[in-house]
Formats: structure tokens, sequence, C-alpha cells
């Protein structure tokens, strides 16, 4: 749907998923790095364990559908070479540290003087402006700082930080988000815009449930582990339950749909023998989990944790699903890969990597369409694989291009 639209991508890993969506929506993304390649292409795992910038698992995720060429946009040619790829390009997407760009007189305020199209979406730590611009950054510190870390980990333990980063995901999916809202906007009025996405305040919003949950009941939510906090004033609600060969997400609630649900669960325990006198004569329609106590949650939660173990993942859900009762397996990679519903939907997708000698399985996409095949069309670029093709559009001759990359611009 996209595929008449092009973008120049200029970010690190902080931001590489805003261009990766953009790509798998038919943008036709120009990634540009450094000569030499960039950094993060050292970022592991390695396709067959040994660390080289040609095979980071990391870059083939966040990297694939995307055209790649090098640029040192810190030289006086870098630089009007970046100006030129900008006459034509829709989206500018970078994430530098605050004011570096416009040090070098490419930043959005003079470059959309030249391209009043120019939608520009900036990700970094804390945004453009004061008071934390300047601030360093690492995920844990984004995450930090946005309230997360204050809501993971054992109930009387330390934070946890979440071991893949996070921050960066959710800013690059918000940049991706802004960067078609300002495209609605051109479409409509012919103006390009600045998209300035904070990744602190992207991890923030992600923690939006701790503002209600505040308001409704005067609840801080902290941490809790396996279990939700927020619902009773006097427990934690157990969410995560070990079962036979791993776990389900089971949450006990009350309301209509806990009724539903809580109601089908003991009859189906009850046709094992496994419920007891007090689960067969609870009035689930008028349970409260606001009011629940202690006493209460153990008569409920030992005996269905008992039930819960006698199962595997793929019986609960099998025995749920007809029952109308809210069961989750938690699946690992090796699950996903074969997963009945991902596999006919075609999520997964074998990608050639000739310089591999082989095909690496994808996810797909997150979406499908009557209008269009959203899927990856290609693996991610090689260091400069596509500078022929991409400078030649803009007028540079093969001899200029070994001139270029002789010097070191390319």
């Amino acid at each position: 749907m996209l595929n008449h639209l092009r973008a120049l991508d200029l970010t690190n890993d902080r931001g590489f998923l805003c261009g990766k969506i953009l790509a798998d929506l038919g943008v036709h993304v120009i990634k540009i790095e450094k000569p030499g390649g960039d950094p993060s292409r050292n970022i592991g795992g390695f396709w067959g364990g040994k660390p080289d910038p040609e095979k980071s698992l990391y870059w083939f995720a966040y990297n694939s559908n995307k055209k790649g060429i090098t640029l040192d946009i810190e030289k006086d040619k870098g630089k009007e070479l970046f100006k030129k790829l900008v006459e034509n390009a829709d989206f500018v997407i970078e994430s530098f540290n605050p004011g570096h760009l416009d040090k070098l007189g490419i930043g959005y305020k003079d470059l959309s003087k030249q391209n009043k199209k120019l939608i520009w979406a900036s990700i970094t730590p804390f945004g453009t402006e004061e008071p934390y611009r300047d601030y360093k950054d690492s995920d844990i510190v984004v995450m930090g700082m946005s309230g997360t870390l204050y809501q993971t980990g054992e109930t009387n333990g330390p934070p946890v930080h979440i071991s893949i980063p996070q921050a960066c995901l959710h800013a690059g999916a918000d940049a991706a988000v802004g960067c078609m809202v300002a495209y609605y906007h051109r479409e409509t009025t012919g103006e390009g815009q600045h998209v300035d996405v904070s990744m602190q305040q992207s991890a923030a919003w992600f923690q939006a449930n701790a503002v209600p949950t505040y308001e409704l009941n005067g609840r801080i939510l902290k941490r809790a582990g396996s279990f939700r906090a927020g619902m009773s004033t006097q427990i934690a609600q157990r969410q995560v339950w070990p079962c036979k060969d791993g776990y389900v997400f089971f949450n006990v609630i009350g309301g209509r749909t806990g009724a539903k649900t809580l109601s089908s669960l003991v009859d189906w325990m009850n046709e094992e023998k496994l419920a007891t006198d007090y689960l067969l004569n609870v009035e689930w329609n008028t349970f409260d989990m606001f009011t629940v106590n202690e006493e209460t949650m153990y008569k409920i939660s030992k005996p269905v944790g008992e039930f819960f173990l006698r199962h595997t993942r793929k019986e609960l859900l099998e025995g749920a699903v007809p029952r109308g009762v809210s069961i989750g397996p938690l699946s690992s990679m090796r699950d996903l890969l074969g997963d009945e519903c991902l596999r006919e939907r075609h999520f997964w997708k074998k990608i050639e990597h000739p310089e591999l000698g082989t095909s690496i399985t994808y996810p797909r996409t997150y979406i499908r369409s009557t209008e269009m095949d959203y899927s990856v069309r290609y693996r991610a670029p090689l260091i400069g694989e596509h500078n022929g093709e991409v400078y030649k559009e803009i007028g540079i001759s093969d001899k200029d291009l070994k001139s270029l990359q002789k010097e070191g611009t390319i």
C-alpha cells in the first residue's frame, strides 16, 4: 500500500524497529550506515556462533526488507550526498543524540526547507528538548526512569530488568505510528512534520494501567512477581500457574466474565472429582475480587493449582476452549514454530541468504490484507550492498562511486 514512498533510515538499535515496520508496510526503506558498517551489527547472537558483522541475527531481525548503503554524513561530500537523497525522500528516521545533525547542518530545520513535504522522526532517550535531552542512556536506565522496573520482580525482591531491550522497541513502534499520522496530515495539508519520540515516554506509556489503578481504587502498582496487583487490597492474584509440562496463564476474577469462566472451570474439575465442596458452593455471580481475603483465595487457588498440575498445556487449552474457560498456555519459541494457528496463517516464511548458503525462517508479518502481501521480501542488507543501485539514482557514476569509496565517504 505504501510502496510509492521512500524512507532514509539513519537509526542505530535505538530505532531499527521504526524502519522495519515501515518497510513491512511497503515503504522503500534505505538503511544508511557509516563506512565499514553500523556498530549494531556486532550485537549477537550470530549465525554459526562466531561474531561477524555480516551474520548478526539481531541485525537480520530488524533490518530485513530494507536496502543498505554506506555514507559518512560528517564529511562535506557525505552531507551533500545525503541532501540529494533527501530531495526524493518522504521520511527520514534518525536516532542521534539531540542536536547532532543540526550541528552538521543536515537536521530537520535545514532539510525541511529543501523538502517541505518531508516527515522526520527523531528517536532519542528523553526527547529533543530539556530537561533530560543530554542525559546518557542504556535500556536499563530508560526502563528504570519510565517506572517499569518499579513493577518488575518478586514482591519482596529488587527490581528485575527484562533481558531483551524493550525501550527501543516501544519507541520504534511509536515512531512508526507517528510517521503514519504525519503522513495522513501531509496528505490533507501538503506539509511535512517533525515526529519527536522519547524512549522514556514510550516505555512509560506502556505502564498506562498504573494511573487508572490508582485513580479507581487508590492503589500504587508495585512488584508482584507472577501475581497480579491492583485488584484486592488484601492479597495478590496469581496469574502464572505451573502445569504438567510448563505454565499456563489464568486469572481468578469477579464480575460476569469471572462467573462464567470460574463456574465452567469448577464443573470441569468436578468431572474429574477434583472440585472441593467449597468451590462447588461458591456463588460466582456475586464473587468480588476487590474484597476477597487471603483465606478465601487459598481455598480457590489450592485445588485449582492441583488441577492444572495434572494436565499438560495442550490438554488444558483443548479442554478450556469448548467450556469457555479463559486459560492460555505460555509458549516457548519452539512451541510458536509448531503452532497450528500460526502455520495456517502462513506466519513463518523462509528467506534466502545466498551469502550463507542457506535460508532462515522469519516471522512473515503481523497483519494480513486483501490489498497486498505483507511479508518479509528479502533479507537484511550486507554492508554497502546497494550503493551502486541507490547512488546511481542521484547521478553518481561508477567512476565517482569508486573515488568516493577510496576517500572513505561511502
